[in-house]
């Protein structure tokens, strides 16, 4: 039997909050998704992606996409290294994709949407000055994902009604799939988005390959003006179910460019709260619907990305196939105990490491141990 760890060695334990412990030094991209940075012509949804990236925006790129990791910071991974003192840390991303900007006429939109069919998440970037409304944005990019799903589905049950009318050896297949695609055009058609309706099996079968926007998990950016002073009157505001925040995001960027000692000085001399990009992050992970667990040792400590819902042998998996397929048991504590304790020798003197089967429902900040057979 083998624990999870991978051989990761590095010759010293670097500091956190050194130069060499920067993400761009450090820290191996792992455990990954994929967000999508959406939103109409002048928003400034390229600053903010080079604002949360540090990779400033190509324009060379401005008609296809552009990708750049984001390192998740998790405020936990301090204190477990001051614990394990790791060769290694290794933080999880997020991949954020710039897409090129929509066109409020929605001429062409459904083809530039295209772009973020692979993601997992929408970022969407609405802006609150010159003259735009940006509640108003944020409904109205609802109505392109629509339509851009109403294209695809459409198109799709077209083509079937008409093979279906020949005989071919994949004709009830092709029945089974068109029964299951007729009542989501429809939905569509009523201008409903999909996430507002629960999918049967046979539909998420039909769309699985089609990846459909309206389905996908939403949070909202509203890029106010650096000296806007009431960002509170979009709280609650946008669409329903989606995250909203107000960030001056050109001045974040800016900000973000300084020195810690200059920032700080500027911010007290023009009285700024500054935003927290890292929360900003963890708020993107969480609306997506996926959370934070650890593996930790001497060798390395590193975050993954987990659904909330996931199972032990679905980490054992995310970590290494291998270990999911001789999966015998995850080792099992909360960081937190872990981190007030101290020690793991403390957490097993108090009964507080516990042995999960395969179904266990991993949670947030769980610390995992995979025991597995070769």
């Amino acid at each position: 039997m083998m624990n999870s760890f991978i051989e990761l060695g590095q010759p010293h334990p670097p500091q956190l909050g050194s130069p060499e412990s920067h993400p761009n030094n450090r820290h191996k991209r792992a455990s990954r998704m994929k967000i999508g940075i959406v939103g109409y012509q002048g928003c400034g949804k390229s600053t903010l992606f080079e604002w949360l990236t540090g990779t400033a925006s190509d324009p060379a790129q401005a008609h296809t996409s552009q990708s750049a990791m984001a390192p998740l910071p998790d405020p936990r991974v301090a204190p477990l290294c001051e614990i394990y003192q790791p060769k290694k840390i290794t933080l999880a991303s997020l991949e954020l994709v710039d897409t090129p900007g929509l066109d409020r006429s929605h001429e062409g939109n459904a083809a530039r949407l295209g772009l973020l069919r692979e993601a997992d998440c929408l970022l969407m970037v609405a802006s609150s000055f010159d003259g735009s409304d940006p509640l108003a944005d944020l409904n109205r990019f609802d109505e392109d994902l629509l339509l851009a799903d109403l294209e695809i589905v459409t198109g799709r049950v077209e083509r079937l009604r008409e093979t279906v009318k020949k005989p071919r050896p994949d004709r009830k297949e092709q029945q089974e799939e068109l029964a299951a695609l007729e009542p989501l055009l429809t939905t569509l058609e009523e201008a409903t988005p999909l996430r507002e309706i629960e999918l049967t099996d046979p539909q998420i079968k039909a769309t699985r390959a089609f990846r459909l926007l309206s389905r996908l998990p939403r949070i909202a950016v509203v890029n106010v003006a650096d000296d806007d002073e009431d960002k509170g009157r979009f709280e609650g505001a946008g669409p329903a179910g989606v995250p909203l925040l107000a960030v001056p995001v050109g001045l974040e960027l800016e900000l973000s460019r300084m020195s810690d000692e200059d920032r700080a000085a500027f911010e007290s001399e023009m009285g700024l709260e500054g935003f927290d990009r890292d929360s900003l992050l963890r708020k993107i992970l969480a609306a997506s619907g996926q959370m934070i667990y650890f593996t930790a040792g001497e060798k390395e400590v590193r975050t993954w990305i987990l659904p909330v819902g996931g199972t032990a042998v679905e980490a054992a998996g995310n970590i290494h196939t291998d270990l999911a397929r001789g999966f015998i048991r995850a080792e099992t504590m909360r960081s937190e105990d872990l981190i007030r304790l101290g020690s793991e020798r403390e957490i097993k003197a108090q009964n507080l490491m516990r042995q999960e089967p395969k179904d266990y429902v991993v949670q947030d900040g769980d610390v995992l141990m995979i025991r597995f057979s070769v």
